[in-house]
């Protein structure tokens, strides 16, 4: 069975006819718009195009005859398709069959086809033949069936080519691919790469994102008085992130007082006193699925932050500035790691993960490690114009009262960096001492 899309003029469907005039039609975004009464700076239509066209670009040059798709991030990349995003990250049972010239082809989840079908990238539906696997936990009878399909819809439009690459799948599944003849590649971290580099519109995307998560952490600072939770906190955040059109938050980074040293724990009911640090990373898949990720420190007043805390902060700033400072296109990994801003031996071994890291729909490639950790970490290649970046510090001392966690988000550009994240600094923790 398949659901094949129609020309909405023909007499041939007129249920799939009376499908199209569905409202969710008329809007380009495909229901993922931030208002009805104001149309999107985003042109949702060259997004997806423009996407598409890089997916492709690079599947011809690899000599893929095709690509399934089972992450909910690169199926939204090559086509803009989202539904139920949860679900699917965590059950890998709707997928897409991607070649390098021909129909898209979706396999979806019984009776949601309707949520897709409106994208004009996606040109078929299908069920899902694993789409129960998951649950019953028989893999080894829909194995076959998943792979005679994806055989099939690979020698017609593969272009000679049975290169299949998949960005993840059971062992079964790859198994029975190539029993039937398919020279199946595990191409996870080739989309990335892909993807790595932004087209225009998705930088429109991420500084939509952006602001709505820039509302949040002013929703959260202005929130901040002794006896408030942690918890408290992090639902005002979440509840802003959604309101201004975002989707949700990755981790539950927010914390106060000692619970912010060492960094990542997670919020939780305690109560904030006066007088401590209260730090928060944004982690958040904003506005048309795409990531924002900053991060900041407050203090719950009243009063003003010791001489310790001001320490730390300016240290976490020092390092922040300097980090993105010597950014430049064309940049080795391995140059940004030797010349970031080196780390005062005492708060060496509570150092952030990496000096900073690639953002798109989610936290991304390139991860660029610190020198003493580049042969553990580290990768090879170079910072190029259209990347976007976050640049990472904690600062915070093994056995110390509290830590600090600052970060911003940068573009590269032609000439340089362009700072996406803009929420300020806070002026007390920077004076100048007198």
């Amino acid at each position: 069975m398949s659901i094949v899309v129609f020309d909405p003029d023909s007499t041939e469907d007129v249920d799939f006819k009376d499908r199209m005039r569905h409202p969710a039609t008329a809007d380009p975004a495909g229901g993922m718009w931030l208002s009805d009464t104001e149309p999107s700076f985003i042109d949702a239509d060259a997004l997806r195009k423009g996407r598409l066209a890089k997916l492709r670009a690079w599947m011809r040059e690899a000599g893929y005859g095709g690509v399934v798709l089972f992450d909910p991030y690169n199926q939204r990349y090559a086509t803009g398709s989202r539904n139920m995003f949860g679900y699917f990250l965590r059950n890998s049972t709707r997928y897409f069959f991607i070649p390098t010239v021909g129909p898209i082809v979706l396999f979806e989840y019984p009776q949601s086809y309707h949520v897709s079908m409106v994208l004009d990238t996606i040109d078929e539906a299908r069920p899902s033949k694993l789409v129960w696997s998951s649950v019953s936990g028989r893999d080894d009878e829909t194995a076959g069936p998943f792979a005679d399909e994806m055989a099939e819809l690979l020698k017609a439009h593969g272009g000679g080519s049975m290169k299949l690459g998949l960005d993840r799948c059971g062992h079964l599944q790859a198994l029975a691919l190539e029993k039937r003849g398919c020279e199946v590649r595990d191409c996870q971290g080739e989309i990335l790469a892909v993807r790595a580099v932004k087209t225009p519109e998705e930088v429109k995307c991420l500084q939509v994102s952006m602001a709505g998560a820039e509302a949040a952490v002013y929703a959260v600072r202005e929130a901040i008085k002794p006896g408030v939770s942690e918890n408290d906190l992090f639902a005002i955040m979440y509840h802003e992130v959604i309101r201004q059109g975002g989707e949700f938050i990755e981790t539950r980074l927010l914390t106060s007082g000692q619970r912010t040293n060492p960094w990542f724990n997670e919020a939780s009911g305690r109560k904030i006193r006066p007088g401590e640090l209260l730090a928060l990373d944004t982690d958040t898949i904003g506005c048309y699925g795409y990531y924002s990720d900053f991060s900041r420190t407050f203090r719950c007043g009243p009063g003003k932050p010791t001489d310790y805390q001001k320490s730390l902060y300016r240290m976490a700033h020092d390092q922040v500035q300097h980090n993105i400072s010597i950014v430049k296109p064309g940049m080795a990994f391995r140059e940004i790691a030797e010349k970031a801003w080196k780390i005062p031996d005492r708060f060496v071994d509570q150092r952030y993960t990496s000096v900073m890291h690639g953002v798109g729909m989610h936290g991304e490639t390139p991860f660029i490690a610190h020198a003493m950790d580049y042969e553990t970490y580290g990768r090879d290649g170079h910072i190029v114009p259209g990347m976007v970046v976050s640049v990472e510090s904690y600062i915070g001392e093994k056995g110390g009262r509290e830590g600090v966690k600052l970060e911003d988000e940068i573009l590269v550009t032609e000439t340089g960096t362009e700072l996406l994240s803009r929420f300020p600094y806070e002026d007390d923790f920077l004076e100048k001492q007198v």
